[in-house]
C-alpha cells in the first residue's frame, strides 16, 4: 500500500516510535529530531488535521525513512 494523509498524531506516533522526540515547536510547525552517533536528522511537520502526501513524502525524506519502513512503523 502506497502513502496516504494521515493525521499529526499519527506521524508524531511514528517518528517517535523510529527514535525520534519532539524538539520544538515554531508557529504550526514542530521540530523532531534524532541523534544516532554524531548523525541527527531532523524532520519538521506541520501541526494539521491531516498532512497531505506530497508534505509527508518530504518530511520521509527529511527523516531519511523509507516508505516501506514508514509502513512498518504503522
Amino acid at each position: 500500500m502506497g502513502l496516504r494523509a494521515l493525521p499529526f498524531r499519527e506521524i508524531k506516533r511514528r517518528l517517535e516510535a523510529a527514535g525520534f522526540v519532539e524538539a520544538s515547536q515554531k508557529g504550526s510547525h514542530v521540530k523532531f529530531i534524532r541523534r544516532s552517533g554524531e548523525v541527527i536528522d531532523t524532520a519538521i511537520v506541520p501541526r494539521k488535521h491531516e498532512v497531505p502526501v506530497g508534505t509527508l513524502r518530504s518530511v520521509l525524506s527529511q527523516a531519511h525513512i523509507h516508505p516501506e519502513e514508514w509502513e512498518r512503523l504503522g
